[in-house]
């Protein structure tokens, strides 16, 4: 199989393209291109065919079967990867095309992690019954810090290669671990979520003996990374890429205030039957609500909606807040569609005992206004590498 010529140049992709009228398809679509090696050239002709998660599966398939047969692998790698984010538990298919990309992921790039002296060193580390893998990568000469890096919700730590591989030559030496609920970790392993992050996070640092630690914590890790650092004072300075103060507050931002108001009432009252019904009425409405209705009980093990969202209660950073006291950066995105930025207001009145505290919200003229800043990556970590350096230098 042809493999990645590790000594070529890697380039941190920017752009954000209108690629589907549905907010969460459009918005996977651009983080295929930016984070998962797809190319726009394959993506423009399908976009706008996809219209429920069927679509995806189809469409993203057949754009791997192409990519693999033109030996276009990183291509392909994108595609089956990403075809599978639309699945849902019980397609047997789901772990079929996880496992297709993981191993043709391992082979393309393959002379990153082999050798006498890797690139990246892959290990995997004895957690409860499961084992956490982790890529670990070191700088050239002395490293100016170390950073433990992980994903959120629905990530894949293999998307993140060329992060990783960025702060590397930025000159810190990286930790990039998948924990539960994540990845091969959820869908080989079946562990799923748990909110009490610290738990996996001291593990690694245990493992490697690790200390005066920066965590960055990517979507929904603006939850999980706070949340570690409240139990462990080895981490030193905090990184949220994304606002997250509460996971309720996130999904319940997605509704309009009269139904809003309708579920607080029907949560308080543990309505569960109106509760699951209208969520499965919205869901038939909504893509976005789908996926993340199902998504959420795969990831999460709830039976329902209603188990569901008590689980979601619990990702909640104001229990910890006060024990918050690391220097500490939330990065936001003007145009996120799944999480209004405006939460950061609620986010930063909790946190009262942070070293310090910083909030970067990234706009459209950055080309980084999306989740995550999915548009252009780079100028989020070369941001977080001046904001390292600036606490540093006050030491």
């Amino acid at each position: 199989m042809k493999k990645y010529d590790v000594n070529t140049p890697y380039k941190l992709k920017k752009g954000v393209y209108k690629l589907n009228d549905e907010p969460n398809f459009n918005y996977q679509l651009n983080r295929i291109i930016n984070w998962d090696g797809g190319r726009l050239e394959d993506i423009l002709p399908i976009s706008n065919g996809i219209k429920n998660s069927n679509d995806w599966k189809r469409e993203l398939i057949k754009l791997g079967d192409i990519a693999l047969k033109e030996e276009r692998i990183d291509n392909a790698i994108a595609y089956y990867r990403m075809s599978e984010f639309f699945m849902y538990d019980g397609d047997p298919d789901k772990k079929k095309y996880y496992e297709l990309a993981t191993k043709l992921f391992y082979e393309y790039y393959e002379d990153y992690f082999n050798g006498d002296n890797p690139i990246i060193k892959l290990d995997y580390i004895d957690y409860k019954n499961v084992k956490l893998p982790v890529m670990h990568l070191k700088p050239e000469g002395i490293p100016k810090g170390k950073i433990l890096i992980h994903g959120g919700n629905d990530s894949y730590f293999e998307e993140f290669l060329f992060t990783v591989l960025y702060l590397k030559d930025l000159g810190y030496e990286v930790y990039m671990f998948e924990g539960p609920g994540q990845g091969g970790v959820v869908r080989v392993q079946n562990m799923h979520f748990t909110y009490k992050w610290e738990e996996p996070v001291k593990a690694v640092l245990d493992y490697y003996n690790l200390d005066n630690i920066t965590i960055i914590g990517i979507s929904l890790g603006g939850y999980l990374a706070p949340r570690a650092a409240a139990f462990d004072s080895r981490i030193t300075k905090v990184v949220a890429w994304s606002v997250f103060p509460c996971f309720l507050d996130v999904i319940m931002g997605q509704l309009n205030n009269k139904t809003k108001k309708l579920f607080k009432f029907a949560m308080k009252l543990h309505l569960k039957p109106i509760i699951n019904k209208a969520f499965k009425k919205r869901a038939k409405k909504s893509p976005i609500i789908d996926w993340g209705l199902k998504h959420g009980c795969y990831a999460y093990e709830a039976k329902d909606a209603y188990e569901y969202a008590n689980k979601l209660k619990e990702y909640d950073i104001a229990p910890v807040a006060e024990k918050i006291t690391q220097d500490m950066l939330i990065i936001g995105a003007s145009q996120d569609h799944f999480i209004d930025y405006h939460l950061i207001n609620k986010e930063l009145d909790m946190l009262t005992n942070t070293k310090s505290l910083t909030f970067r919200l990234f706009k459209e003229l950055e080309e980084a206004e999306n989740h995550c800043n999915v548009g252009n990556g780079k100028i989020v970590l070369d941001f977080i590498d001046s904001w390292i350096e600036g606490i540093n230098n006050e030491i």
